[in-house]
């Protein structure tokens, strides 16, 4: 079920604008925390991102580091551990290093892609079996975790229309993914921070055994600089899934709340 979470995130982050923002819309410091709830009422877990920054291979990235676990009951029937890093320019924001370590359910998986954006390869690395291989990338390709913030420093909503379609490539374990997001609208949406004017997107998704449909998913993210993701809700072939944030602090930018 966390997985799954994260895999509605970067579904998000995987489908927006390219136009470039005047200003970035995050820095090091940022961080967020989001409360999942099952079926409405069912506390799931918790997820958190936070933006660092380091040198990897003597270039200067930011680093970011995302974890997701289950809590209460439901951690007594399936118990998730997860952690996600993605090691990205600062400039370009395009990765070079990508983490991926996960326990859930006790299925576990633990993989590193050294991306060249140069020559369009990844180089995939299975701690778990101890297996390397090279394949081929999309031109610009993102992470699972990287698409979230390049998404969001160049996403200008002055270029979106009710109806748009956008589509990103991102490089996921050993396969490139291509998403398709469509832009809804406005919403004025009520938070634990206050209401919240925010744009609405909708992810095409592949229905079967995660998903009801293809249109399952429907996310609300802050209509100011930061495009925070405020809520992500998704029907699931048994139930439903919803993350709200719950906290934050060190955006870069104030963050637009209503007063009634």
């Amino acid at each position: 079920m966390k997985k799954q979470i994260l895999i509605i995130l970067a579904l998000f982050t995987a489908s927006v604008s390219f136009a470039v923002q005047q200003e970035p819309a995050f820095k090091t410091g940022e961080w967020f925390k989001f409360k999942m709830s099952y079926s409405g009422f069912l506390k799931a877990g918790n997820a958190t991102l936070q933006v660092k920054e380091t040198t990897l291979n003597g270039k200067p990235v930011f680093h970011v580091v995302g974890k997701g676990w289950t809590t209460g009951m439901i951690k007594w029937f399936f118990k998730v551990e997860d952690r996600y890093e993605s090691y990205f320019d600062k400039q370009t924001i395009l990765p070079y290093k990508f983490i991926r370590k996960i326990n859930e359910g006790g299925h576990k998986k633990n993989i590193e892609i050294d991306f060249n954006q140069s020559n369009k390869t990844a180089l995939v690395y299975n701690k778990k079996h101890d297996t390397k291989k090279t394949l081929t990338t999309k031109d610009k390709v993102q992470d699972m975790v990287s698409t979230f913030y390049y998404l969001r420093n160049k996403l200008d909503t002055r270029t979106l229309s009710k109806g748009d379609e956008i589509k990103l490539d991102m490089f996921f374990d050993e396969e490139n993914y291509g998403f398709k997001l469509k832009y809804l609208g406005k919403e004025n949406l009520e938070t634990n921070f206050g209401t919240v004017e925010t744009l609405m997107f909708r992810p095409y998704v592949m229905a079967g055994r995660v998903f009801k449909e293809e249109e399952s998913l429907t996310l609300w993210v802050s209509n100011d600089k930061n495009k925070i993701p405020l809520r992500i809700k998704a029907d699931l072939a048994v139930g439903s899934l919803r993350a709200d944030l719950e906290a934050y602090k060190g955006l870069k930018h104030s963050f637009k709340i209503i007063v009634d």
